[in-house]
C-alpha cells in the first residue's frame, strides 16, 4: 500500500511541478490553487509512505518519478528538445527507481 501512495505521491508532484509554469508567478487563481493542492497532498503522501518505507528509497523514488514525468511533460506538453541526452537521462533515472524499488525489502 505504501508503494502505491509513493506513486501517487510521484504524480502529483509532476501535477505541481508542470502546474509551477502556468501559475504565472502564482498570479493566475486557479492553476495557483491546483499547484498549490496538488503541493500538499502529493508530500503528505509521501509523508504517510515514509512511515514503513526507508526514507532515502522513498524520497528518491518520489524525485525520480517526478524529474522523469516532468521532464516527459515539457518535452510532449511544452515543446521542450528531445534530444538523446534527456532522453538517456530520463532512462538512467527511470533505472535508478526500478533498482530501488527492487532492492527495498518492505
Amino acid at each position: 500500500m505504501n508503494w502505491i501512495l509513493l506513486l501517487l505521491a510521484g504524480l502529483l508532484e509532476i501535477v505541481w511541478a508542470v502546474g509551477l509554469k502556468y501559475t504565472d508567478g502564482f498570479t493566475k487563481l486557479w492553476p495557483s490553487v491546483i499547484t498549490v493542492s496538488a503541493m500538499a497532498i502529493s508530500l503528505a503522501l509521501l509523508g504517510f509512505a515514509m512511515k514503513t518505507l526507508p526514507v532515502s528509497t522513498a524520497y528518491a523514488v518520489w524525485m525520480g518519478i517526478g524529474v522523469m514525468g516532468t521532464a516527459i511533460l515539457g518535452i510532449t506538453m511544452l515543446g521542450e528538445p528531445a534530444t538523446f541526452g534527456r532522453l538517456f537521462s530520463i532512462g538512467l533515472i527511470l533505472a535508478g527507481v526500478i533498482g530501488l524499488k527492487l532492492t527495498t525489502s518492505v
